[in-house]
């Protein structure tokens, strides 16, 4: 008869999907391969799949044959000796697989292991360490583990093995592109969302996850949060492109962001780039949508809040500060329609731009030659040779290979003869401001003129996102900037892209055997930051109605616990209270949580049968009477009428609250 135990292993094989790396070297170790290491280190964010990963490589193992140690850092002590005594085995009997999970949690063994524990393990022994952060680099880099260790960071699924779990899930084709948007290739949150899914679900076709769903992504992602203002701190980086020390401080002045920053840094789904932090899709999504359910007006507020800084360093910030602003500001609105139609967010093709080099002059006439034809080539090499300030080329940030080069020009009026007569784009330009509102003298036009990136042509991109953040950044910088223009190949396309933003002049300008549309915007009618202003005020507003993240008895017991630590400061402010959505969008949650408590138990009252139980519960809580006995005394009745009267007062209490829980403030 088969085990539990072998059904359970050979279940867990059926749905092991991917990380075929480890299992091969974890493999030819278990076969006994001298080149295979000997110790294997895996780490990455939670919910990438540590913990599952672990329990393939110890069914692994058991079928092998081996002995099998399995611990977890979490419950390690702090005492490497009781640490060895646990792993006893792997010391003394040849062939142990020592597995230890969670070790971030024993992080402080690492140094010990490395240098005392393992090199003492017994022959044909294996270990295999899993956790949030990478080992020390001392170790990864010394000589003598070399061969030895195999380090492995985990990634998210590809696209093709997220497809494959979700399909072994059952999960309904039409749910499963927005499940995979959702969970960014995150092993946990698919395994949830197919969880969600596979029950049945929701009958709407798009898929949304489920307030259960989103309390366990945020445990396995993130684990716990210290303090609100490190909640705070969180759902700055949930929202913002990329998050750096000045803007935490800039959206929380009344904070230690200096200490918030640094938490956030060290965090293991977080990454850094050049531009400041930003959470692994996965965490940033589960961040992000569980503020919004469970905070609403948080979530609008602090959009609202990063909004209004990203406009004010459009206006103030220095030069080489200013070009990514705009980005970084439609980033925060990315749902709105509009711009879900024009930008992409996507990290698969990132790319950053510099300045045109004369050295690269000749990939750059090569590429327009490849996707627009000679003419428009020879109209590169003009402008390159007029404006070689207006172009910039896009490299790929992953490789350094330049993919893209663009083009903005800014051209004063009167306009040159010589422009007008050689490009016929821009004398469609100059002709479409005689036509509707003549540029003065003192005045300029701004056209991005080319946009080439053969492998993505006209299409939203990295690429079209950075350039037009730089063009709306120069325009809302530039003195006398009267118009703006885009020149798009695919005018039909590019006029359902841009309704609402741009208007289309008509004018088909022809250069070589192709046409190409041109769109605009008068900055003298609509001021730049108005215009941007826009994307903000189009924002749907989250509903505050659902539920919450806690049970109805757990609420209960959280109220009666922040009643009875009402006069210590300390105690009340760490009360299970301050975590439900109640309290979820006070800016100063410990003071406004006491402010709603005391307005809820005097606005029993206004209930026939509340009068008395508001006496008993301000006597008992507010009052500053020693004990419920004293309380009964000083109201004047038996000591049982007064529990009768506070169990009604407690009960009616919680329900008031717990509708504010559920709908928001009345």
């Amino acid at each position: 008869m088969v085990s539990v135990g072998e059904r359970l292993s050979s279940a867990r094989g059926r749905a092991f999907i991917g990380r075929d790396e480890e299992l091969v070297r974890f493999g030819e170790a278990l076969a006994g391969d001298p080149q295979a290491p000997f110790a294997f280190y895996v780490f990455g964010p939670g919910g990438l799949g540590k913990s599952t990963l672990l329990r393939r490589l110890a069914d692994d193992a058991r079928a092998a044959g081996r002995l099998l140690i399995e611990l977890d850092g979490r419950f390690v002590s702090r005492d490497p000796a009781d640490f060895e005594q646990a792993a006893g085995p792997f010391l003394d009997v040849p062939g142990t697989v020592l597995v230890v999970d969670s070790f971030e949690h024993c992080q402080w063994l690492e140094s010990w292991l490395w240098q005392h524990f393992l090199p003492r393990a017994a022959d044909d022994t294996l270990v295999v360490l899993a956790g949030r952060l990478a080992p020390q680099p001392q170790w990864t880099a010394d000589p003598a583990w070399d061969g030895l260790l195999h380090v492995s960071e985990l990634e998210p699924f590809s696209e093709k093995q997220a497809r494959s779990l979700l399909a072994a899930a059952q999960i309904r084709p039409e749910l499963r592109e927005r499940v995979l948007r959702f969970a960014a290739g995150n092993p946990l949150a698919l395994s949830l969302a197919a969880a969600a899914g596979s029950t049945g679900g929701s009958s709407e076709e798009i898929w949304a996850p489920s307030a259960n769903v989103l309390r366990t992504l945020l445990a396995g992602l993130i684990g716990e949060v210290p303090t609100a203002a490190h909640r705070r701190a969180l759902e700055v980086a949930a929202q913002a492109h990329s998050t750096s020390e000045e803007l935490l401080t800039a959206v929380l002045p009344e904070e230690d962001t200096h200490l918030l920053f640094s938490w956030l840094r060290d965090l293991p789904f977080m990454e850094s780039t050049h531009r400041g932090l930003h959470p692994h899709d996965a965490a940033r999504g589960t961040l992000a949508a569980d503020l919004r359910w469970r905070a609403p007006n948080a979530f609008v507020s602090m959009r609202r809040r990063l909004a209004e800084e990203y406009l004010r360093l459009l206006r103030e910030a220095p030069e080489e500060r200013v070009w990514t602003v705009t980005d970084e500001l439609f980033y925060l609105f990315r749902e709105v329609e509009t711009l879900a139609r024009l930008r992409t967010w996507s990290r698969e093709d990132e790319v950053h731009d510099r300045p045109l080099h004369p050295d690269d002059l000749d990939l750059v006439l090569r590429m327009a030659q490849e996707t627009e034809g000679s003419a428009s080539a020879e109209l590169v090499r003009y402008w390159a040779q007029r404006q070689p300030q207006a172009f910039s080329v896009y490299r790929l940030v992953s490789t350094g290979r330049i993919v893209a080069f663009t083009a903005r020009l800014a051209l004063p009026a009167p306009p040159d003869p010589q422009d007008l007569a050689t490009d016929p784009v821009v004398a469609a330009a100059w002709e479409h401001t005689e036509a509707t509102a003549p540029v003065s003298p003192g005045e300029h036009i701004g056209i991005s003129r080319f946009s080439i990136y053969p492998e993505r042509y006209q299409v939203p991109s990295r690429v079209i996102d950075l350039s037009s953040s730089r063009a709306q950044a120069e325009s809302a910088r530039a003195r006398g900037r009267a118009y703006g223009f885009a020149v798009w190949r695919d005018a039909d396309a590019w006029s359902v892209r841009v309704k609402g933003t741009l208007d289309d002049t008509g004018a088909r300008p022809r250069v070589g055997e192709r046409t190409y549309g041109l769109f605009s915007v008068d900055w003298r009618k609509v001021p730049v930051e108005t215009w941007l202003r826009r994307f903000i005020s189009t924002t749907v507003e989250p509903l505050r109605s659902g539920p919450s993240p806690i049970s109805r008895t757990a609420f209960d017991q959280a109220v009666r616990e922040a009643l009875t630590h009402w006069r210590d400061a300390g105690a009340f402010a760490a009360c299970a209270l301050m975590r439900a959505r109640l309290a979820a969008d006070f800016p100063d949650p410990v003071e406004e949580l006491r402010v709603l408590l005391r307005q809820a138990v005097d606005d029993l009252a206004g209930d026939p049968r509340g009068a008395r139980a508001r006496e008993a519960l301000t006597a008992g809580y507010f009052s500053g009477a020693p004990t419920q006995e004293a309380a009964a005394r000083r109201l004047g009745l038996p000591y049982g009428t007064y529990r009768r009267h506070l169990r009604q007062g407690l009960d009616l209490l919680c329900e008031n609250l717990w509708q504010q829980e559920l709908h928001g403030p009345r």
